[in-house]
């Protein structure tokens, strides 16, 4: 299988305000925007993307239908997760887990959408040795 694109989708039952959260706290724009479904688009990079969907669509199979995203969390990689922290944080949004380095090799800090889902906002950094001999060879250095 080849991959042309990949991106999450969102299932809500607010799809305006989720697609607003995105625009307004990560640098996304509209693409698409009906009531049920927002196509996302970063504002830095064209091949960021996120899809925001009405969780009771009838586009949703009837055994998903109604649930909306949980257990989720998505990573955005960014160069200076310090700037996005300070962003934030200045809007009032609560931080669930502290801007900190990681032994495994991440700077990063995580905050949540209005659904819950989890937002992982990271800049990898050098990891110990301890966690550099689990990398393989040609994740080194990325």
């Amino acid at each position: 299988m080849k991959t042309t694109s990949y991106y999450p989708v969102v299932m809500t039952k607010a799809v305006a305000g989720t697609a607003n959260f995105y625009v307004s706290h990560l640098r996304f724009k509209p693409l698409f925007e009906s009531d049920w479904y927002v196509h996302l688009q970063s504002g830095e990079d064209e091949s960021v993307n996120l899809g925001i969907v009405d969780a009771d669509h009838e586009t949703i199979p009837e055994a998903a239908r109604g649930k909306v995203s949980q257990g989720l969390l998505i990573n955005f990689e960014v160069e200076d997760p310090d700037a996005v922290h300070g962003r934030i944080v200045a809007a009032g949004l609560p931080i669930l887990r502290s801007l900190r380095d990681e032994a495994f090799g991440q700077r990063h800090f995580i905050f949540a959408d209005p659904n819950g889902v989890l937002i992982d906002v990271i800049k990898p950094i050098e990891p110990s040795a301890e966690f550099l001999a689990q990398y393989a060879p040609e994740a080194v250095g990325t």
